[in-house]
């Protein structure tokens, strides 16, 4: 593997990432919820810098534990990258460790064994990228252990969870004893103050995440030159328009499901497909509500509802878990409410090949991709809509205000969310015209090649990491708190509570 330029010398980088573990076979990453997005984009952006010509090491936590097979080895790798291992790093016994338990180990085993493999191995990395809290922690105590510089990428940060949990002094410390905040929160701004750089996916991220009252006094979002702005990208290889070896498969499943819930008369029509995961905030019933109330949409469109692992989402969902079953049983009684049996249906799609392959067959049906999320701090998953041809209706809540408009040109719609008649107006503009349909998809589809690839996402790594291990200012002056190392607790309930209250 050689660099772009020949002239920049190649660096070895490790991205830190206690939580989720990474192998191979990407196991787990539906099952549980510290399997999720962020190990996409870890396991992404390090496969495209090797492939660039750096070493890279992704170090995660060893995991022994039968229920959770594919963890063991010490070091592993994917197949055919041969720039790129997985390191994986003992620490708080063999067991499973879900995040929020990890906080205590992080500091007593995780790091110092870190800095003994690589002692061992005789060699250090050039430059550290941590991720999430954790990683962020445990990237401050390499800097203070053998002064590597990192860059955080904070993803989502633990005041914005609190927000969304409804936190209040009243709440505070059962919300402690099941999220650990009294360690997020400290561990977070002592990431942000000592990160060589802190990355964000957005401006708006930028602003608002980092711009919160918890973490005033670590960082100030106005200042430019301790950000970097680098989204994060799509897998082309996956999600693009030419047709894949499952795209028949999934075109079955899909006009098996219309022939069971679709009224006869209306099989022909495009579909309005909602893939994303159930969740209440990214609001399906703003879209079911959409269909609802505008006779134009009904007329103009079908509805899909994609649920992973059921055949039948719409009649089946007594299977789902707690909070994915309540959303289910308040679209099923929405639906039966307003009489759109006949006009919504339901289907599975249960890997990234599955839904790149239905996003082809939908476009093939001139169909909408819709996310009406409340609020959406990036949205990749319409990026990866709009790479395979078909176009999109995205909430203006959040990252797409950036990524779906540049000036004067849409490269997709943004809607309001709580607002139904927006969203199905939004919808319609695509539907009614086969030319303004065609124009999102070329337009749509240019738009991701052109900015958010993972290609991409790495470059712009690169170019920080470079930067930061290149800084010839001192290292600074690393305080590390007693509590990250000797005691599980970190922030007392009281500065937890002035700290996130102001």
């Amino acid at each position: 593997m050689k660099l772009r330029n020949h002239e920049e010398q190649s660096l070895h980088i490790a991205f830190l990432n206690p939580q989720g573990n990474f192998d191979p076979e990407d196991r787990f990453w539906t099952e549980h919820p510290d399997f999720g997005g962020q190990l996409v984009y870890v396991k992404e952006v390090a496969l495209e810098l090797g492939r660039i010509g750096h070493s890279v090491d992704i170090v995660t936590r060893r995991v022994r534990d039968p229920e959770w097979e594919g963890f063991e080895r010490d070091i592993d790798g994917y197949h055919s990258e041969e720039n790129v291992r997985i390191v994986r790093i003992p620490c708080g016994g063999d067991g499973f460790l879900r995040k929020e338990d990890l906080w205590p180990c992080l500091g007593r085993e995780w790091v110092p064994n870190i800095v003994s493999f690589y002692d061992k191995e005789d060699r250090r990395p050039d430059a550290v990228t941590a991720h999430y809290g954790d990683g962020g922690l445990s990237g401050a105590m390499l800097l203070d252990m053998k002064g590597i510089p990192f860059s955080f990428t904070g993803h989502s940060l633990g005041a914005q969870k609190m927000d969304k949990l409804g936190a209040s002094r009243d709440n505070l410390t059962d919300l402690d004893g099941r999220f650990h905040f009294s360690m997020r929160l400290p561990a977070e701004r002592m990431s942000m103050q000592l990160a060589g750089r802190v990355i964000t996916s957005t401006t708006q991220e930028r602003m608002e995440q980092y711009g919160h009252r918890a973490y005033h006094g670590a960082i100030n979002p106005e200042e430019d030159d301790r950000f970097s702005l680098i989204p994060p990208g799509v897998n082309l290889q996956v999600f693009n328009p030419e047709p894949g070896e499952v795209d028949k498969y999934v075109r079955d499943r899909i006009d098996d499901a219309l022939v069971r819930d679709i009224h006869e008369d209306r099989r022909e029509l495009p579909l309005v497909v909602a893939s994303s995961r159930l969740d209440d905030k990214k609001n399906h019933m703003g879209l079911v509500r959409a269909f609802s109330r505008s006779e134009h949409l009904r007329a103009a469109a079908n509805l899909a509802v994609v649920v992973r692992g059921l055949d039948d989402p719409l009649h089946e969902f007594d299977k789902l878990g707690e909070d994915e079953r309540a959303i289910m049983a308040q679209i099923a009684a929405y639906i039966d409410d307003e009489g759109l049996w006949g006009v919504v249906t339901g289907f599975p799609l249960n890997s990234q090949l599955e839904l790149a392959a239905a996003y082809r067959v939908l476009a093939n049906r001139r169909s909408v991709f819709a996310l009406t999320a409340r609020y959406e701090p990036f949205g990749l998953a319409p990026l990866e809509a709009m790479s395979c041809g078909l176009p999109v209706v995205v909430t203006k809540k959040g990252g797409p205000t950036e990524s779906l408009v540049e000036g004067d040109r849409e490269f997709g719609i943004l809607v309001d969310p709580e607002d139904p008649y927006d969203i199905a107006e939004g919808l319609l503009r695509i539907l009614r015209s086969a030319e303004t349909w065609e124009e999102f998809r070329d337009s749509g589809r240019e738009r991701v090649i052109a900015r958010y690839t993972w290609a991409r996402t790495a470059e712009g790594y690169e170019q920080v990491l470079r930067e930061i291990s290149a800084d010839d200012d001192p290292i600074p002056a690393v305080d590390i708190p007693t509590y990250f190392t000797h005691h599980e607790v970190g922030f007392s309930l009281e500065t937890l509570s002035d700290v996130y209250f102001g």
